[in-house]
Protein backbone atom coordinates (compact mmCIF):
# COMPACT_ATOMS: atom_id res chain seq x y z
CA UNK A 1 0.00 0.00 0.00
CA UNK A 2 1.16 3.50 -0.78
CA UNK A 3 1.61 5.94 2.08
CA UNK A 4 -0.54 9.08 2.26
CA UNK A 5 -3.37 8.06 -0.09
CA UNK A 6 -5.63 6.15 2.31
CA UNK A 7 -8.14 7.80 4.69
CA UNK A 8 -7.61 7.67 8.45
CA UNK A 9 -9.07 4.37 9.69
CA UNK A 10 -9.64 4.50 13.45
CA UNK A 11 -11.91 3.13 16.23
CA UNK A 12 -15.38 4.72 16.37
CA UNK A 13 -18.44 4.09 18.58
CA UNK A 14 -21.76 3.89 16.71
CA UNK A 15 -24.97 4.54 18.68
CA UNK A 16 -28.28 3.21 17.33
CA UNK A 17 -30.72 5.69 18.84
CA UNK A 18 -33.76 3.55 18.00
CA UNK A 19 -32.58 0.52 19.99
CA UNK A 20 -30.23 2.37 22.37
CA UNK A 21 -27.43 0.05 21.28
CA UNK A 22 -23.76 1.07 21.09
CA UNK A 23 -20.92 -0.81 19.44
CA UNK A 24 -17.24 -0.15 18.86
CA UNK A 25 -15.75 -0.78 15.44
CA UNK A 26 -13.23 0.77 13.07
CA UNK A 27 -14.29 3.33 10.47
CA UNK A 28 -13.17 6.36 8.49
CA UNK A 29 -16.11 8.43 9.83
CA UNK A 30 -15.40 11.31 12.19
CA UNK A 31 -17.50 13.21 14.70
CA UNK A 32 -17.16 16.14 17.07
CA UNK A 33 -19.00 14.14 19.74
CA UNK A 34 -17.02 11.72 21.87
CA UNK A 35 -17.88 9.02 24.37
CA UNK A 36 -15.92 7.15 27.02
CA UNK A 37 -16.07 3.46 26.20
CA UNK A 38 -15.99 0.47 28.56
CA UNK A 39 -12.22 0.15 28.21
CA UNK A 40 -11.72 3.68 29.60
CA UNK A 41 -10.65 5.25 26.29
CA UNK A 42 -12.49 8.08 24.57
CA UNK A 43 -13.73 7.52 21.00
CA UNK A 44 -15.69 9.57 18.44
CA UNK A 45 -19.46 8.94 18.65
CA UNK A 46 -21.55 8.58 15.48
CA UNK A 47 -25.34 8.27 15.85
CA UNK A 48 -27.35 6.17 13.40
CA UNK A 49 -31.09 5.58 12.97
CA UNK A 50 -30.89 1.88 12.11
CA UNK A 51 -28.35 -0.84 12.85
CA UNK A 52 -28.47 -4.61 13.12
CA UNK A 53 -30.04 -4.17 16.58
CA UNK A 54 -33.13 -2.45 15.15
CA UNK A 55 -33.33 -3.48 11.48
CA UNK A 56 -36.36 -5.69 10.67
CA UNK A 57 -34.24 -8.16 8.68
CA UNK A 58 -32.16 -9.00 11.76
CA UNK A 59 -34.82 -8.62 14.48
CA UNK A 60 -37.80 -10.13 12.66
CA UNK A 61 -39.98 -7.25 13.88
CA UNK A 62 -41.35 -4.47 11.71
CA UNK A 63 -40.59 -1.00 13.06
CA UNK A 64 -41.74 2.35 11.69
CA UNK A 65 -38.96 4.91 11.31
CA UNK A 66 -40.21 8.48 11.26
CA UNK A 67 -37.85 10.03 8.77
CA UNK A 68 -39.59 11.60 5.80
CA UNK A 69 -37.48 12.56 2.83
CA UNK A 70 -36.45 16.11 2.05
CA UNK A 71 -38.92 16.41 -0.84
CA UNK A 72 -41.87 15.24 1.26
CA UNK A 73 -40.98 17.68 4.06
CA UNK A 74 -40.76 20.54 1.54
CA UNK A 75 -44.09 19.62 -0.06
CA UNK A 76 -45.80 19.40 3.31
CA UNK A 77 -44.35 22.70 4.49
CA UNK A 78 -45.41 24.69 1.42
CA UNK A 79 -48.55 22.73 0.50
CA UNK A 80 -47.19 21.57 -2.84
CA UNK A 81 -48.65 18.53 -4.54
CA UNK A 82 -52.23 19.29 -3.49
CA UNK A 83 -54.86 19.83 -6.15
CA UNK A 84 -56.53 23.23 -6.30
CA UNK A 85 -60.25 23.19 -5.67
CA UNK A 86 -62.36 25.20 -8.14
Amino acid sequence: MKDGIHPDYHPVVFHDIGADYKFLTRSTMTSKQTIQWEDGNEYPLVTVDISSASHPFYTGKMKYVDSAGRVEKFQKKYGWGKKKED
